[in-house]
């Protein structure tokens, strides 16, 4: 089968406003530059496009690593040949749990709090449920705190207001959105948690990689464009993603509020976010997650990003 299509480049992408696809989705230019369609794909879960990449149907994917290593645990050919964002992982709390910064910054204090509660996060496999599980393991909170899992973000601030859960663990957006519909606020900062932990790559299958370098090189170049609008001019990328992400739309200042929690965009394969990859490689290992640990080489590729980002990283 013919994975890559001459006249169309297939990716896929999440609901994330801050990842670079929306500034990408926002004008033609990768599609001049490429000199073929562009069709862009909106999946629910990174799980969802990793099976989409196992079917043929993805050439570009934007996701987390837990579920893309999930995949290549069972034989997926893809490689991450590209960062995108580091710390994109933050806690949540109703108003009456104190932040890290009031318990001296502890973090087994702040999880104390929700002892015999549940907190969500989404689906298993995801980076976040991932990170979740790597501080309830090392604070043997396992059987003190149940963890839900969801589809969709949303769904756990829905489920928070209602009374299901006491927390929630997820992107920046989960801080904004469950502020709109109850009385919550961020309680764990992005900072905290497993520091430089990539929140989403840019994954490749493996034939496009093999047969048509040079889209690698053009699409990370549009890439790294984007993440320094993203980095260092937040009011004009607010912009261009509340116009092209439409349920946002004319929401410029919600969309800026979620780029400045954690402002970190850059698309470098540092050696903080190799470090902190496989740092929960070992814990998807121990959780059973997946069969084997792997080498950086089974995951990465950098072979592009050395030459498109030979500068230090910016996160």
């Amino acid at each position: 089968m013919d994975f890559i299509s001459k006249k169309e480049l297939r990716i896929g992408h999440l609901s994330t406003a801050y990842h670079t696809n929306f500034i990408l989705m926002g004008d033609d230019k990768l599609e001049r530059d490429l000199k073929i369609k562009v069709k862009w794909f909106l999946f629910g879960t990174g799980p969802l496009m990793v099976e989409a990449f196992k079917n043929g149907q993805l050439d570009i994917g934007y996701m987390g690593l837990p579920p893309a290593i999930i995949g290549i645990d069972n034989n997926v050919p893809i490689k991450c040949v590209a960062g995108g964002h580091v710390e994109g992982t933050i806690m949540i709390g109703k108003q009456n749990h104190k932040t890290i910064s009031q318990l001296d910054d502890n973090i087994y204090e702040t999880l104390l709090q929700f002892k015999g509660t549940s907190v969500g996060t989404p689906s298993v496999g995801s980076i976040h449920d991932a990170i979740l599980n790597y501080y309830l393991e090392k604070y043997n909170l396992e059987n003190d705190i149940k963890v839900r899992n969801y589809k969709q973000a949303e769904f756990i601030a829905i489920d928070m207001q209602r009374g299901v859960l006491e927390g929630g663990v997820g992107t920046p957006a989960l801080v904004v959105f469950a502020k709109t519909i109850l009385n919550s606020h961020l309680v764990i900062p992005a900072r905290y948690l497993l520091a430089n932990n990539p929140s989403y790559g840019i994954f490749f299958h493996e034939s496009l990689i093999e047969d048509y370098p040079e889209m690698v090189l053009t699409f990370l170049q549009h890439h790294k464009r984007a993440s320094l609008l993203l980095r260092e001019s937040q009011d004009k990328a607010a912009e261009i993603i509340s116009r092209t992400f439409t349920i946002l739309n004319n929401h410029e200042q919600y969309v800026k509020a979620i780029l400045e929690i954690s402002p970190k965009y850059c698309i470098a394969l540092s050696e903080g976010y190799l470090n902190s990859t496989e740092g929960f490689v070992n814990t998807m290992h121990r959780l059973g997650y997946i069969k084997k640990k792997f080498t950086r080489d089974k995951i990465f590729n950098f072979e592009f990003v050395n030459e498109v980002h030979p500068e230090l990283a910016h996160y």
